[in-house]
């Protein structure tokens, strides 16, 4: 065994690895990138003994996941919370067509929404398409799940859920590694029909994936992430999923003086739960997310006895992240010490870097509408070009979720609020514009869509953009007409003539692009000094 310093996505990029990982596929959503870029940076993937890619979006990410077991290897896809949405389609199909390589879908969540638009609680995607669930509660168990979901994947043909949390994903710790499996061989569906989802072999599949549920609760009976100590106090009876067992363990000494039902893998391990019902007086549910585990404890109506407590009931907050002195505060024991106040630094709200093309282009927007700001709206999609909302620039009006920014454009411009102006990122586009701006050519909608080209993924650290070098002959094949796609550079010394262009193409009734492109400041940074350093960063 050797040791590692891991943070948690990287100590479950390392487990699958060494679980006999052959493919895995990603979009880059925070908390979940360092997932991807472990990989990205391992001798197996430098070697091309793993396939590993950025796709388009996370529904072309698990289909291709999808493909890879298809054809026997162990695959995995991975994306934030909110990138499950986008990949629900396949993610739910999967589960009734079924694997047949192991296959992994890695979410992260985002409670308190440190860099998303809502705390959704990945787990109830896991019920919605009856698969099984796994929650690390710490890096070590990070690192040991893929080998354990693999496993579990290739007996029953379903994916596999892994659930990570922000705090999980982002902290390190030392894990200890282990050797590594040999990856499966290339191999066919032993029922290949069952990747067909005609209705006649969805029901047999489907019933086949319901007829599973009771083995997936006998799994996580004798799950190794489950476990049940009867010792302590029986008054009071814990629930703990995920890190909150760490938080548990972390407010106690290690020493809980009450029994703990330690909960890593889903469904429920029916068996332990109802002791916990059977022998304690009161019930605690310590989740981050959702009250999930809460809410199927509580019953409709809510039982009384037990009682069960937990955010539904206010002894636990029902928004923002888990923490120590939440736990601690939940179980009557005082907070942990904290440093002064006054020596915390006071937050800033964001901004963009020095030198941002983006804040280029809010100048040249913010000149423009100055004039028609009483009826004209520009819709924002997600990136950095969002914090154009802030001051000083205060340009944008919305900004809702990807794809979001064109669509919306074009509602309200055939509801008649004009000038419709959208703006989105190159990544974005591609990742789900495309379809809105064909929208857009399809009905002749008087919009102007406006994409911020800095050549990258910035917001989640640089990764290669799908839309490099391709956005101007994306726009004329989905129809745009070729005079009205401009291509402009965001910079100071442009200011004027950026200026006349968008106030050419406001004025144009139809649906016009303006492409924006000047590298990201600090992607050209590290350009800079790999050059200086002969290529190396």
């Amino acid at each position: 065994m050797a040791t590692q310093l891991l943070l948690g996505d990287e100590a479950l990029a390392q487990g699958a690895i060494d679980a006999g990982l052959s493919a895995a596929y990603a979009y880059p959503g925070t908390p979940s990138t360092e997932i991807t870029e472990h990989i990205l940076r391992s001798p197996e993937a430098r070697a091309g003994e793993i396939v590993c890619r950025w796709a388009a979006n996370e529904k072309t990410a698990l289909e291709a996941a999808l493909g890879a077991s298809y054809a026997g290897k162990r695959a995995m896809a991975s994306m934030k919370h909110v990138g499950l949405n986008v990949a629900a389609d396949p993610f739910v199909n999967a589960a009734i067509s079924g694997a047949h390589g192991g296959l992994l879908v890695n979410v992260a969540d985002d409670p308190s929404m440190h860099s998303s638009q809502n705390e959704q609680d990945s787990r109830l995607y896991a019920e919605l398409a009856l698969v099984p669930c796994f929650e690390p509660s710490d890096q070590q168990e990070a690192y040991a799940v893929p080998a354990r979901a693999f496993e579990l994947s290739e007996t029953y043909r379903v994916p596999v859920l892994v659930r990570l949390t922000t705090r999980l994903a982002h902290s390190r710790a030392t894990v200890e590694v282990g050797g590594q499996r040999p990856q499966n061989p290339l191999s066919r569906p032993e029922q290949p029909e069952r990747f067909i989802l005609l209705p006649a072999i969805a029901k047999r599949s489907y019933e086949r994936l319901v007829g599973h549920q009771p083995d997936f609760v006998r799994e996580s009976e004798a799950s190794p992430f489950n476990r049940l100590s009867q010792d302590g106090d029986r008054a009071l009876g814990i629930v703990a999923c995920g890190i909150a067992y760490n938080y548990l363990l972390e407010v106690t000494d290690g020493a809980p003086r009450h029994p703990v039902l330690k909960v890593g893998q889903y469904p429920l391990p029916a068996r332990d739960v109802e002791w916990l019902v059977e022998h304690c007086g009161r019930i605690l549910i310590l989740e981050e997310g959702y009250p999930y585990v809460e809410g199927k404890l509580r019953g409709l109506p809510p039982r009384s006895a037990p009682a069960i407590h937990g955010r539904l009931t206010g002894d636990v907050p029902r928004t923002g992240e888990l923490s120590p002195d939440i736990v601690a505060a939940a179980l009557g024991l005082s907070a942990l010490a904290r440093r002064a106040a006054s020596s915390v630094p006071a937050p800033r709200p964001p901004a963009f870097c020095p030198g941002c093309p983006h804040a280029d282009t809010c100048k040249v927007l913010a000149e423009v509408l100055v004039s028609r700001r009483d009826s004209a709206r520009v819709f924002s999609d997600i990136g950095c070009y969002t914090l154009g909302a802030l001051p000083p620039h205060g340009v944008i009006d919305t900004c809702v979720e990807m794809g979001a920014s064109i669509t919306m454009a074009h509602g309200a411009s055939e509801a008649g609020l004009r000038p419709a102006v959208a703006l989105i990122g190159d990544s974005t586009f591609t990742h789900s514009g495309m379809t809105g701006l064909l929208d857009c050519v399809n009905a002749n909608a008087d919009v102007t869509v406006i994409i911020v080209d800095n050549l990258t993924v910035a917001m989640t650290g640089g990764q290669r953009s799908a839309a490099e070098n391709r956005l101007v002959s994306i726009c004329r094949g989905l129809g745009v007409d070729e005079a009205h796609i401009r291509v402009i550079e965001p910079h100071p010394r442009n200011h004027k003539q950026n200026v006349a262009v968008l106030d050419q193409e406001i004025q144009y009734p139809g649906t016009s692009v303006i492409i924006a492109q000047r590298e990201c400041i600090q992607t050209a940074k590290r350009s800079a000094r790999r050059g200086a350093r002969g290529g190396q960063e």
